[in-house]
């Protein structure tokens, strides 16, 4: 007899989730964990970057209000509260998760898992042996080979959110997707230069290019420096001295000094050290990541891969979805995974927020589809909010008015993304979604108007 049905190796979102759903079927499960529960996203990266960027975000509304001389003052931040404030969130939302396991009866164990052939799991000195295992063990920062990257003022996300006393003088960010570009807006609203270096031609390179080009204008308007077709060869100086990041764009060499440096380039799966030497030859991978099927199962019998560790979607709520996915799976139950239809949002002001096709992707498949537009000039709730240029696009097929997608920059467009996810997943067409009364004064009801512009493109 195995020691567990399930054992599951890590407890982020994936881990999480996978652990709820088999304990609500009841399969007698374990999950083991090498650090605090709820893994990199609650500890070491959504969580803590949406607390730093809630108070920024506080800061950036009074200076606006300030400007139209309705608030007076300043409106000062004390960093290192901050940070702990930050702390503070993350251990009680921890601790939720650490008690959400032992409502459910399962057993949280912590230490380093290693997975040895024939399900076994070594946490320490002890062997652990289970029916199916499960790894989701998530990923780490990817640290890019380029001279000076060890340097003490060079950090990763992970080492940047342990925060400081005193913000930096500067801060030069390689990379400008999802992770730089929410710093970039942390410490812009606190009034710290940055600059970001991005490889390729715009910022945010994966998302619809109105989206990039309109953040890019934003946040320049804001004070941030912006350099793209940007290849950085090397970072000196440091060691309590300002560091110099010399870069290449094209043939010409340029360069920028500054106080402190954030590599945010992207992140890699953490499957190090996870797997014995034997298991290692035995399981498939897919360049760095773990291969598996559409079940999530591994080369290895009754071995399970889930969230970053196997997922070109990196995204919390796309490793829980494939944790409950996987174990009703393992448990015989219907397993449903719609990766077409996972959206991602950037917590940016305005948000971002995106799901499906956008124009140009339905342009390459083939797809004969429109696409809406509202841009929310005369919207009374983005008129309160904010300065910023907002608008919303969806796309929708030309033969059966069916929503293929949706690009959203607006207040509260990561609540918004739902409403279009539930529209792809239910097949819905342009016409159903007009029938929704949207309440006024929302920013939702600005998605009507897209629907209408969209509905007579359709004709």
């Amino acid at each position: 007899m195995s020691d567990y049905q399930l054992i599951i190796i890590g407890s982020g979102p994936a881990g999480t989730a996978a652990a709820g759903q088999a304990a609500r079927l009841g399969l007698h499960t374990a999950v083991i964990e090498n650090d605090k529960p709820g893994g990199t996203c609650l500890n070491r990266g959504c969580i803590p970057t949406k607390a730093l960027l809630h108070v920024s975000g506080l800061v950036s509304d009074f200076k606006r209000e300030q400007a139209h001389g309705i608030l007076e003052g300043e409106a000062a931040v004390n960093p290192g509260r901050l940070f702990a404030y930050k702390d503070e969130i993350c251990e009680k939302l921890s601790g939720q998760v650490e008690a959400s396991f032992r409502t459910a009866k399962v057993d949280l164990i912590r230490g380093k898992a290693v997975l040895l052939p024939g399900n076994r799991v070594r946490v320490g000195e002890r062997i652990l042996t289970a029916q199916d295992v499960i790894l989701a063990a998530g990923s780490v920062p990817v640290i890019p080979p380029i001279p000076g990257m060890d340097l003490p003022e060079v950090m990763t996300s992970e080492e940047i959110l342990k925060g400081t006393d005193a913000l930096p003088s500067s801060l030069v960010i390689i990379g400008g997707g999802v992770i730089g570009i929410e710093f970039a807006t942390f410490y812009s609203d606190l009034g710290v230069h940055v600059t970001i270096l991005e490889g390729m031609d715009r910022i945010l390179p994966t998302l619809d290019r109105e989206i990039s080009q309109n953040l890019a204008r934003i946040l320049k308007k804001r004070g941030v420096t912006i350099c793209t077709k940007a290849m950085v060869t090397r970072c000196e100086g440091g060691s309590g001295s300002p560091v110099t990041v010399r870069f290449k764009t094209g043939e010409e060499e340029q360069s920028v000094t500054c106080g402190n440096v954030l590599c945010a380039v992207g992140r890699k799966p953490a499957a190090e050290g996870l797997l014995n030497e034997d298991l290692q030859k035995e399981l498939r991978m897919d360049g760095r990541r773990i291969a598996v099927d559409e079940y999530f199962r591994t080369s290895v019998p009754h071995v399970y891969a889930v969230g970053d560790l196997s997922s070109k979607i990196q995204l919390a709520h796309a490793a829980s979805a494939q944790g409950t996915a996987c174990v009703n799976h393992i448990a015989g139950k219907p397993s449903v995974y719609t990766a077409d239809a996972v959206p991602s949002c950037i917590f940016t002001k305005p948000e971002i927020a995106a799901v499906g096709l956008d124009e140009q992707t339905a342009k390459d498949a083939g797809i004969p589809a429109a696409a809406g537009r509202a841009v929310l000039f005369s919207n009374a709730r983005t008129v309160l909010a904010t300065d910023e240029r907002c608008f919303m696009k969806v796309i929708a097929g030309r033969e059966d008015h069916r929503i293929l997608g949706a690009q959203l920059m607006c207040g509260r467009s990561s609540e918004i993304i739902s409403e279009i996810t539930e529209a792809i997943v239910n097949g819905l067409t342009v016409e159903q979604m007009l029938a929704v009364i949207r309440p006024h004064p929302t920013f939702h009801e600005a998605l009507t108007d897209a629907l209408r512009d969209l509905a007579g493109k359709l004709g």
